[in-house]
């Protein structure tokens, strides 16, 4: 796949999906959360969003909704793989295949970490059930988990505080500044904490006078730049989130030198 050379702005938080389940996907999407999805989630289309956005550099993420799509969607992803696209692999603590052999491969595969989805993939963020993967990847990999949802209380703010509360050196990155549509709970449980969050489907939903509020609150060196293609494009997210008037300095770290240092990169 041709590389895409521009500016130095890292998405640390997109999605993509195969060809003949990209619309059913984004369908999901559109009527699970009441939005509407701005991009056709093929691999095809998040590449044209980031070009056209000046997006240099990308993590994508696909999640197994169901245990035996595990292997599928880690070999789908890694085979996207270039020097500008990366990706995190996913796993569900109900895969019967092996889960620690599974998290060897997802390494052995070149993908830099781990996307958890636990309202989709149905279980609770902090249910013992995931011991298993937590102490597997704590100081190894990094995990990137959907945080917040007002429909169930799979991922709450409270819940993922219990994970940090048991596993100190666990990288995580805590998606949606920290909880979406729960970020009352999320100041309160996980704002602050010694994890990473993004700035992923949250500038839109927030004043931006909280929004600054929460990402200083954080520290600017454990916030990550994300779109969450495609529920947006790259050129309206980029946007957005200049608008937030921060400085050059912390516009860089959050845009691109975090998500360079975080999964020690050579770019």
């Amino acid at each position: 796949m041709e590389a895409f050379l521009m500016r130095r702005i890292f998405d640390f938080h997109s999605h993509a999906y195969p060809e003949k389940v990209a619309i059913k996907s984004v369908d999901f999407l559109n009527n699970y959360y009441k939005v509407n999805c701005q991009g056709s989630g093929t691999m095809d289309d998040l590449l044209d969003s980031a070009r056209s956005g000046g997006v240099g550099y990308l993590l994508v993420h696909a999640v197994a909704t169901k245990p035996t799509q595990v292997e599928n969607v880690n070999n789908w992803i890694a085979a996207h793989l270039s020097e500008n696209i990366f990706g995190f692999g996913t796993i569900h603590p109900a895969y019967e295949g092996g889960i620690l052999k599974e998290l060897d491969r997802i390494r052995s595969l070149g993908l830099r970490g781990l996307k958890l989805h636990p309202d989709f993939q149905g279980y609770y963020v902090d249910d013992p059930s995931m011991d298993i993967i937590y102490k597997a990847i704590e100081g190894k990999m990094p995990v990137l988990i959907h945080t917040g949802d007002k429909n169930t209380d799979f991922t709450s703010p409270r819940r993922l505080a219990n994970v940090l509360d048991r596993y100190p050196n666990l990288t995580v990155i805590s998606a949606h500044l920290g909880g979406y549509s729960e970020w009352d709970e999320a100041e309160k449980y996980i704002i602050g904490r010694n994890c990473y969050i993004d700035t992923s489907s949250s500038i839109w939903a927030l004043p931006k006078e909280r929004a600054v509020n929460i990402i200083r609150k954080h520290g600017v060196d454990k916030v990550l730049f994300g779109t969450d293609y495609p529920l947006t494009r790259h050129k309206d997210e980029l946007e957005r989130f200049l608008s937030l008037g921060l400085t050059e300095e912390e516009n860089n770290k959050i845009l691109f030198e975090n998500a360079k240092r975080l999964l020690d990169l050579d770019i």
